[in-house]
């Protein structure tokens, strides 16, 4: 991918649109992890440092084009201002501020209000979405795209925007990339990928693209009961994707045919429902209980798992193993994070709830080989998709 880089752009003095991925966790007004408004910090230094006026475009969360103050970015523009030490001016609207982004002097930011309020940002429509991205289009001279968290989606602020202006990538979407293109070129072996999450739907793609790639394949999380279920076991209550059935046994098969080493769980912990104070009892992963459901894997399988990691010179984590924020069903996740940490090579963190996860867990960004801010599009491109927003940035 000939991504245009941040270097190859004379952006001294001038006015810069800049795509973010400020998409972080909000509970009751606070931002729980800061973790991709730290991501972007790299990039909007080096804009200061060229005297640059930047206007910050971005999304939180899917409002579906309603106004919800929930999803209001303007504590993020608070922890911005503490991060990159300057006042961050706040637009209570991403249209209509074309004014107020021409009076910016150089070295101030303006942070619009979540793109994502505006309709046409998301539309199926791209004549909507050229419309929006036109208006946008006079707040600025160039155009820089850094939200990869955004990069797998056809949005106006993604897409046409890109199209519409002289660009380049910033440093996080040039650093993902090229950490993501040494997990599927040529990676260094043995090379182990670790799946979790609810959904085995959100997966197959991966799984089926990544097959011929890897060595080694672990699955936990909701998503492993589809496998157990494929293999015949009884899962009791667990999550399950009943139409996928077939499609795993197919997939389990394959990997047995080409000699990828599929990992499974050997134990599983159980409750009697899903919440943090039901009682976790801990059962073989053949022998589930009718009234129970599963709700991560067990401490022998994650012992398994962990020494499959650490034998691996490259590792791709993505989705947690149980339910990691009820502690009673957080030690999986715990110990295959623990375990990437010491692995002799690369070992990326997959970005979404797996990045949430070691930050809740005590563990930090600096421990890991690297921890992509997008899960969705570090998912999409192993699965050999072509993502707009790259497309748009090469």
């Amino acid at each position: 991918m000939g991504l245009k880089k941040l270097s190859e752009l004379n952006l001294q003095s001038h006015r810069v649109l800049l795509r973010c991925d400020l998409n972080v966790p909000i509970k009751d007004g606070v931002i729980t992890d800061d973790g991709r408004i730290v991501a972007s910090m790299s990039t909007i230094k080096k804009l200061v440092a060229a005297n640059c006026s930047i206007v910050i475009v971005a999304h939180l969360g899917r409002p579906k084009g309603q106004r919800k103050s929930e999803m209001s970015l303007r504590p993020v523009a608070e922890r911005l201002e503490k991060l990159i030490g300057t006042s961050v001016i706040f637009s209570e609207s991403a249209l209509g501020a074309s004014e107020l982004a021409m009076s910016l002097k150089p070295k101030q930011i303006l942070l619009l209000e979540n793109i994502r309020f505006e309709e046409s940002e998301t539309s199926k429509d791209d004549n909507e979405r050229l419309k929006l991205a036109k208006e946008l289009s006079t707040y600025a001279d160039y155009y820089v795209g850094d939200g990869f968290g955004a990069v797998h989606r056809k949005h106006a602020s993604v897409f046409e925007l890109a199209n519409l202006m002289p660009h380049a990538a910033g440093d996080l979407i040039a650093n993902e990339v090229e950490v993501l293109e040494k997990l599927t070129k040529n990676p260094s072996r043995p090379y182990g990928v670790v799946l979790g999450g609810a959904k085995v739907s959100d997966k197959i793609g991966v799984i089926s693209n990544l097959l011929e790639k890897v060595d080694v394949l672990a699955i936990g999380g909701g998503m492993v009961f589809t496998f157990l279920a494929a293999k015949g076991f009884s899962i009791g209550k667990s999550l399950v994707e009943v139409d996928l059935i077939e499609t795993v046994k197919e997939l389990i098969t394959r990997a047995d045919q080409i000699g990828v080493k599929l990992v499974l769980p050997e134990d599983i912990v159980v409750a009697a429902e899903f919440t943090a104070d039901s009682a976790p009892m801990i059962v073989r992963a053949d022998q589930i209980p009718e009234d129970m459901m599963g709700l991560d894997i067990g401490p022998n399988s994650a012992n398994i798992f962990a020494l499959e990691i650490k034998k691996c010179k490259t590792v791709f984590w993505n989705g947690p193993m149980g339910v990691f924020e009820f502690p009673n069903f957080a030690n999986g996740t715990r110990v295959i994070a623990q375990a990437l940490t010491k692995v002799d090579g690369i070992a990326v963190v997959g970005g979404g709830d797996s990045a949430a996860a070691v930050r809740k867990l005590g563990f930090a960004d600096q421990d890991f080989g690297y921890i992509s801010t997008g899960g969705g599009a570090s998912l999409e491109y192993l699965e050999g998709k072509e993502l707009p927003g790259l497309m748009a940035l090469s």
